[in-house]
């Protein structure tokens, strides 16, 4: 059998099976410390398709650029949900694999079959008023995100007008959760308890199961909630879009962004302030002309958020790279090897300023990420504050010794060290005028917050750090 995909012509394929291999190790100590170098071993030894190990279960990785949007634009072809997985059909994926938990909660992200359709086009629906510029809701979230991004600041500053601090722990992961807590329409300082339980879960320690069992707990008596008396917020216009969820699904699918959208637009901020700060003069120029965005997507073209995403699975045997893939197999497509492809790389000028759109941080096809402008503009408010706000900022360690955390999914930074320095007098936009605020806006009340479980932990790392 031969393959289309070979460079200058066909190629034999390799027709050996999946579950006759001894695949290598994905997550080793070397890909904790340099991912890039793993792709790229797997890349000289399989080509752009690469049999991997995920602890314990063998699955392909897509490493090619052309062979991830082959993957990515055939719904049909390349399908999500479980239920497509030929060896968890047939018993051969531990019940205990660590990775099962994420993959199980059955929410948009992850769900195939014949009720996905549906359930994408009321995420659509309710995200709309969000992420469209013109529309009230979108101009509220942007006025909440600065003033949120104010608190977290002036909090920092509270140590003092200059000082070191801990910019991912302070800043780029508290922002965005505060955020979906925003947008999931949590009364009082209620959000901010579950915010804490996500970062629990996220951070996959001892107490990461009783932290998510308590989130759908209270993500069901939210949904409860706002079945009850829905307002102007996501969960009440997913039912609105969507009434045949239950209590249960829409839980999940709350679940699905809160956990998402903040580690990804926390990851951003973080990738995307090591950008400017260590950049060679270009990134802070940008910036300055207000180019946010262009130099977020030279940021996700070379260190994206998510770096694999949740697996697909051949709907038939299936040529791809070097090899066969049998219908049932799993392929798990990553776009932080997809943008390394000499195929794709070599042909992105990385000295232009106006970056490619072409990269696969927000996926491609018709499952792209449904809330990827909601978390760009989150991304780009945050950062653009924090330029605003700071006269001077500056890595407190070497940007090749900054602290990375990986996953099979997720690729970010464990910490973001800073010696900063406040403007003398802060500027503050017009919007915090409460003349000027779109009607409707709730600004964050500061009496509420700080009884708060998260800000009694952001006012922690503050008393730690003086």
């Amino acid at each position: 059998m031969e393959s289309q995909w070979g460079d200058g012509g066909s190629v034999d394929l390799d027709d050996t099976r999946l579950e006759a291999m001894a695949p290598e190790p994905l997550l080793t100590r070397d890909y904790e410390t340099r991912p890039s170098l793993v792709y790229e071993r797997l890349r000289q030894r399989h080509g752009p398709v690469a049999p991997v190990d995920l602890l314990g279960v063998p699955a392909w990785l897509v490493l090619g650029y052309r062979e991830a949007l082959q993957v990515l634009q055939d719904d049909d072809g390349w399908p999500k949900g479980l239920e497509n997985w030929r060896a968890r059909s047939e018993g051969r994926v531990p019940a205990d694999w660590p990775l099962g938990p994420s993959l199980e909660v059955n929410h948009v992200l992850i769900q195939g079959g014949p009720g996905y359709r549906s359930l994408r086009t009321a995420w659509d629906v309710a995200l709309k008023p969000f992420q469209d510029p013109r529309h009230p809701q979108a101009k509220r979230l942007k006025t909440a995100v600065t003033a949120y991004a104010d608190e977290l600041i002036t909090l920092v500053g509270q140590a003092g007008g200059t000082g070191l601090a801990d910019l991912s722990a302070q800043f780029s992961r508290p922002l965005p959760l505060m955020v979906a807590s925003h947008l999931l329409g949590f009364p009082g300082s209620q959000g901010d308890d579950a915010l804490m339980d996500m970062w629990r879960v996220l951070d996959a320690g001892p107490d990461a199961e009783p932290a998510l069992e308590r989130l759908l707990a209270t993500l069901a008596d939210l949904a409860a909630m706002k079945l009850k008396t829905p307002g102007d917020d996501f969960p009440s216009y997913l039912l609105a879009a969507h009434p045949e969820l239950s209590l249960e699904e829409l839980a999940r699918e709350l679940f699905m962004l809160l956990g998402m959208t903040s580690d990804h637009v926390g990851i951003l901020i973080s990738n995307t302030v090591v950008e400017v700060i260590s950049g060679d003069g270009g990134a802070r120029a940008s910036l300055s002309a207000g180019m946010v965005r262009e130099t977020m997507n030279r940021v996700v073209m070379r260190k994206p958020p998510l770096v694999n995403f949740v697996p697909r699975f051949a709907a038939k045997d299936t040529p791809l790279g070097n090899y066969t893939i049998r219908a049932g197999d799993p392929v798990w497509v990553s776009s932080a090897a997809a943008h390394a492809d000499p195929l794709f790389a070599d042909n992105v000028a990385s000295s232009t300023t106006v970056s490619t759109r072409a990269h696969l941080a927000w996926g491609a096809g018709p499952r792209q990420c449904p809330a990827r402008e909601l978390a760009s503009t989150v991304a780009a408010v945050g950062v653009g504050r924090l330029f605003e706000r700071f006269s001077h900022l500056d890595l407190a360690l070497p940007v090749d010794q900054l602290p990375w955390r990986s996953s099979p999914f997720m690729r970010g930074l464990r910490s973001l060290p800073v010696r900063y320095e406040l403007a003398s007098v802060p500027e503050r936009p017009s919007a915090h005028d409460p003349a000027s605020e779109p009607a409707g806006t709730v600004l964050p009340d500061p009496s509420v917050r700080q009884r708060s479980s998260l800000w009694r932990y952001l006012t922690g790392l503050i008393r730690a750090g003086r």
